[in-house]
């Protein structure tokens, strides 16, 4: 019995040696990939380090060490997710591991939660409070979250530029932190810098293709730059990977309102009526006031059923208003110098016809249009013979003759020989421009040039400085004698054939 007992024992102790032997073999061989794994991510190969610290983690999946170590690598893979995760597991298999609360802040803070990495510093100070690089870490981290809190209290503000500087100081500490990133994105949005907050949320999107964040951010842009139909189905997306993110249920409902309410006011002007158009427009324009781009497109729209109407002045506000959210609105340039046009204000119309021809160069009636504005400007600065004689610019011959014998009988000096030397002056003015009226307007030649706007001087048509009104007068009413006429003129007797 005793020998059979110490064989027993001799063969128990057999067995745990082998044992004891195959578990050093073991974690010699997790150490080992877990060494590899270090070298390599000291030369920078940190996928393959990944590759190697989880080979380890096979064999020894109780090492906090291996997971802190992984993490670290996740980390600079920018896999911040995983690096919290791992740094976690390390957490949990020694609660003193330093390392791993480190790895856990920062992995929080480029996740962008900064209470969590502050208070995984705070628990790392408590295990070793003369640590350094702790102390300086926490300082940061600390700085960082001072500067979320004021940008989330600008946001409320509306202070967006604020915002944008303050984020750009967090993403000083954490410069690949998607939440700042697209928390910056958002306000460089709101403050109408679309291709600024497109790039960074593109971005983002190549790399996480269901960040919702990212998609929100560019329906928004895409939203603010008048493309509502796109920007909705940015929105729905959001909604599909995450139900409950309020800012894209916001613009999802404004999004689809404006774009169904836009459509039913464009519908009604198709058809002619032109006031239930208008009203249409401007329920439009109370659905979102921060929409630039599509209210530039609905006051011009407004403005085109304004026009229908014959409301020029109305039409012209706002087409004001249009250029105003929207300076390269070229449609509404080009109605509101036709507006300029119809009511004769050349000078503005020059100015809008010059501003459609800058935007769009290739177009050459914008050019042609140009140019008949300036016409009717350079005529509009002359005198206005048809005016001065109280004729229609499509006047008959017989039409102005009889203008002109009206108009030099009423203001012939003569007929002031007691008025005051003012009144005079005046009349004598008067009767000079319509003897001068007459003579371009009653001549083919000089009234052809003249209605095309040339300068009659440049022909040696422009005379009229040296004929004498009075024998204009003579001429045309001839039969002149040296008696004072039934008609109150000295010096003239007229006979009316």
């Amino acid at each position: 019995m005793v020998e059979e007992t110490e064989l027993e024992n001799q063969n128990n102790q057999t067995k745990d040696q082998e044992e004891n032997n195959r578990t050093d073999d073991i974690e010699n061989e997790a150490e080992k990939f877990k060494n590899e794994g270090n070298v390599a991510y000291r030369k920078g190969n940190y996928l393959n380090a990944v590759e190697l610290y989880t080979k380890s983690l096979e064999i020894c999946p109780n090492s906090a060490s291996a997971y802190g170590n992984r993490a670290a690598a996740y980390f600079m893979l920018k896999k911040y997710k995983e690096s919290l995760n791992d740094s976690m597991k390390a957490i949990s298999h020694d609660p003193t591991y330093v390392k791993g609360y480190l790895r856990e802040g920062k992995a929080n803070l480029f996740l962008g939660d900064i209470s969590k990495a502050i208070a995984s510093l705070e628990k790392a100070k408590s295990i070793d409070p003369s640590n350094s690089t702790i102390n300086e870490e926490l300082i940061k981290f600390k700085a960082v979250k001072n500067f979320s809190d004021e940008a989330n209290i600008s946001y409320d503000k509306g202070d967006f530029r604020k915002v944008v500087y303050l984020m750009d100081r967090c993403l000083n500490h954490s410069n690949d932190c998607y939440k700042f990133l697209l928390f910056k994105a958002e306000c460089l949005a709101l403050l109408g810098r679309y291709q600024e907050a497109q790039e960074i949320a593109n971005e983002i999107v190549v790399k996480d293709q269901k960040n919702s964040d990212a998609l929100y951010v560019r329906g928004m842009c895409l939203y603010y730059q008048g493309n509502s139909e796109v920007a909705f189905q940015h929105f729905q997306r959001v909604l599909q990977y995450e139900p409950d993110h309020q800012k894209a249920k916001v613009f999802y409902k404004s999004s689809k309102k404006l774009h169904n309410k836009k459509e039913q006011g464009n519908r009604e002007f198709k058809a002619g009526n032109w006031q239930n158009a208008y009203s249409l427009y401007t329920e439009c324009l109370e659905i979102d006031n921060k929409n630039k781009s599509i209210n530039s497109i609905l006051y011009f729209n407004r403005a085109n059923a304004s026009f229908k109407m014959n409301n020029i002045d109305a039409c012209i506000e706002d087409c004001s208003k249009a250029i105003e959210l929207d300076d390269g609105n070229l449609k509404a340039y080009l109605r509101r110098a036709k507006c300029y046009m119809e009511t004769e204000n050349y000078e503005a119309a020059v100015k809008d016809y010059n501003q459609a021809y800058k935007l769009d160069k290739s177009n050459k009636e914008n050019y042609r249009l140009l140019k008949d504005a300036e016409l009717q400007l350079k005529k509009s600065l002359r005198k206005d013979y048809y005016k001065i004689l109280g004729v229609k610019k499509d006047a008959s011959d017989d039409e102005i003759k009889k203008a002109y014998r009206k108009s030099a009988l009423m203001h012939h000096p003569d007929r002031f020989p007691d008025a005051s030397e003012e009144v005079k002056k005046q009349e004598e003015i008067k009767f000079k421009e319509i003897g001068e009226a007459y003579t371009i307007l009653s001549d083919p030649n000089k009234k052809a040039r003249y209605d095309n706007g040339q300068d009659l001087e440049e022909y040696g048509m422009h005379d009229n400085d040296h004929i004498d009104p009075n024998v204009l007068f003579k001429a045309f009413f001839g039969n002149i004698n040296g008696n004072r006429s039934r008609n109150g003129f000295s010096g003239f007797e007229f006979s009316f054939g």
